[in-house]
């Protein structure tokens, strides 16, 4: 369990929509095999550390007729931001998708001392 210590809280959210390959024959669409699509996702004002994230799906658009495989995850989670990234493999074809996320952490307070 993450226990923020801080009276200041933070809570941003957003969605997006990752890509749509139908439209281009982009890789999600045509090719096969291991996929990866990587999207950077900036707050609009950092957290004191890095805050946890939690992301989903806001839209799944997908060929019915392979078999539907996705992961979708955020990496590389930091103070300012973090990579918001959807996976498939095997012969998926992926249309399009987009994804909701959350981050809630500490912010900067004012008083806050930077010592090093």
């Amino acid at each position: 369990m993450k226990r923020i210590h801080s009276h200041l809280i933070g809570v941003e959210q957003g969605t997006l929509n990752l890509f749509s390959d139908f439209e281009d024959n982009g890789p999600m669409w045509v090719e096969e095999g291991q996929r990866r699509h990587e999207t950077l996702v900036s707050f609009s004002e950092p957290f004191r550390e890095p805050p946890s994230v939690h992301v989903g799906f806001a839209m799944w658009d997908m060929d019915s007729t392979p078999n539907q495989r996705a992961r979708l995850a955020a990496e590389d989670v930091s103070e300012t931001g973090f990579k918001l990234v959807f996976r498939t493999w095997g012969d998926s074809r992926v249309a399009r998708i987009g994804a909701n996320w959350l981050a809630i952490g500490p912010l900067k307070d004012d008083l806050d001392w930077d010592v090093e």
